[in-house]
């Protein structure tokens, strides 16, 4: 078997200061404003850093249940990177940015990089399509604009 892969980045900008929607994109974050998302924490803690480890069941695209390892973690640039391995299925690369486009606006860059690991796992990046993880990133937003919006009333 040959591995495949398929890398999509997806932008958008939203109405919040950087340093305050940076944190969001963290396991704990994602509680927050992300439907359903629910992790197991198997480190102790949570505060993030780099080789951070923590376990999802089914989320993003997920096939079976997934490790998730913190590749990258800088506060200071806003960046967060992810190894989410699915045994037997595919590895994901999943990296956000937040860039802040002055004191109330954020852009919000979000690339996910797959690999198959398997048959099925390639089945899935085959169809895996610009267009519906743009639709998926969409939905970031939508959330994201939803969670400020419950904690403005």
């Amino acid at each position: 078997m040959d591995a495949s892969s398929t890398s999509h980045t997806a932008a958008f900008v939203i109405n919040q200061a950087a340093d305050t929607l940076f944190p969001l994109f963290s396991p704990e974050g994602e509680r927050l404003w992300v439907p359903g998302w629910e992790y197991a924490n198997i480190m102790g803690t949570t505060q993030l850093h780099e080789d951070y480890v923590f376990i999802t069941r089914s989320h993003d695209h997920a096939a079976a249940e997934a490790v998730w390892i913190v590749k990258e973690y800088s506060p200071d640039t806003r960046r967060v990177q992810y190894y989410k391995i699915e045994p037997k299925e595919k590895l994901g690369i999943i990296s956000v940015h937040c860039d802040p486009l002055g004191q109330h606006f954020t852009r919000v860059e979000v690339r996910y990089t797959y690999v198959g690991l398997s048959d099925s796992g390639n089945r899935f990046i085959a169809h895996f399509s610009a267009e519906q993880y743009a639709e998926f990133i969409a939905e970031w937003k939508t959330h994201l604009e939803a969670y400020f919006d419950q904690r403005a009333d």
